[in-house]
């Protein structure tokens, strides 16, 4: 089984995708877009899952962010400067380009982990919300 197929917690972060049903989209707009780039949808368009299910429910996802944010800096100056031989002000600066581009990016990985790891996959989650509206 591929890791990032569907039914998977990885398919659903890395594609910003509802965890219960996996076909939702979480965000209003597209991964790297800076207008709205933090608005996320109430509920998930195709199951109904409630994705604010408690105020201040994403507080853990700004640990999540740091701590692979921090590591994912440390690993990256040392790759460009050690490895490379890169000097340190242009690994700086080229990490510093990287984090302004994708930081939109990573604040929503960082909110998909955090809902995924306590809400499970259910192929059948669609199907059960038709059931209930009709």
């Amino acid at each position: 089984m591929s890791i990032l197929k569907k039914g998977s917690k990885p398919y659903s972060i890395f594609h910003l995708k509802c965890p219960r049903c996996q076909e939702g989209e979480m965000f209003e707009t597209g991964s790297w877009s800076f207008t709205k780039s933090f608005d996320m949808l109430k509920r998930c368009p195709k199951c109904d899952l409630n994705y604010f299910p408690e105020p201040g429910y994403y507080y853990g996802s700004m640990f999540i962010s740091y701590i692979w944010t921090g590591w994912f800096c440390l690993l990256f100056i040392a790759f460009f400067h050690w490895f490379l031989g890169w000097s340190q002000t242009v690994a700086f600066s080229l990490l510093g380009v990287f984090m302004v581009v994708n930081f939109v990016y990573i604040f929503r990985i960082s909110r998909l982990m955090w809902i995924n790891l306590h809400v499970k996959y259910d192929p059948k989650a669609i199907e059960k919300h038709e059931a209930k509206v009709k």
